[in-house]
């Protein structure tokens, strides 16, 4: 090989090497800054449900559709009742997917913001984002009860798209919610003969009895 190849085959390498770790930087760079923005969006829906919900001076109307609102903006609601309905979903007729996709968000309304009614000033501490691939992260938090009371752990998995951040599950002490409610709705549907129907029925009942 004469010096003129020589030369060109090192310039060729050394072109390679830069672009490998400009690629890297960029790659680590864009980690990041997800992970600053995940932390971050966690960090302003935890002061936002706290002042928003945990007033004391509201009417329980007002403090659902107060959870309503912030439910469906932070929260990938849609992928998050067709996940939990699981193949179900597939099973189910229009008619009943469009019940079924109203009847579980007055559910998860009523269930968790009638809790902040009772709220005696938990705080949620946030530690590190863990970045799982290049749109979901999971970051970590722990919600602090009480000076005599273990803090409890609370794991976001947080989504992105287009520099938006969605919630689509949260982990409370390894548990994941979302499997939960899968299971139980599962559950309630084998025991009814594989009727969406069935499930319902029963989503029907829970709300009845919560209004």
């Amino acid at each position: 090989m004469n010096r003129r190849s020589v030369l060109g085959w090192m310039q060729s390498v050394v072109l390679a090497v830069t672009i490998i770790i400009s690629g890297g930087a960029l790659a680590n760079a864009d980690e990041a800054a997800f992970a600053d923005g995940a932390k971050k969006f966690i960090q302003n829906l935890t002061v936002d449900a706290i002042n928003s919900l945990a007033v004391a001076d509201i009417e329980k109307t007002e403090r659902r559709e107060r959870f309503r609102r912030l439910m469906l903006d932070k929260f990938a609601f849609k992928g998050i009742a067709k996940w939990v309905l699981g193949r179900y979903w597939r099973r189910a007729s229009a008619d009943e997917r469009k019940e079924f996709m109203t009847l579980f968000e007055e559910l998860m309304v009523i269930t968790y913001a009638d809790r902040f009614e009772t709220y005696s000033g938990e705080k949620i501490e946030i530690g590190k984002a863990e970045i799982r691939n290049s749109k979901d992260a999971l970051v970590h938090s722990k919600l602090i009860r009480g000076e005599n009371t273990e803090p409890v752990d609370v794991i976001w998995r947080v989504r992105r798209t287009d520099e938006m951040f969605k919630i689509v599950d949260v982990m409370v002490e390894g548990l994941s919610m979302g499997l939960t409610q899968q299971k139980e709705f599962s559950s309630v549907i084998r025991q009814n003969g594989g009727k969406v129907n069935g499930l319902l029925v029963e989503l029907r009942k829970r709300l009845k009895s919560n209004t």
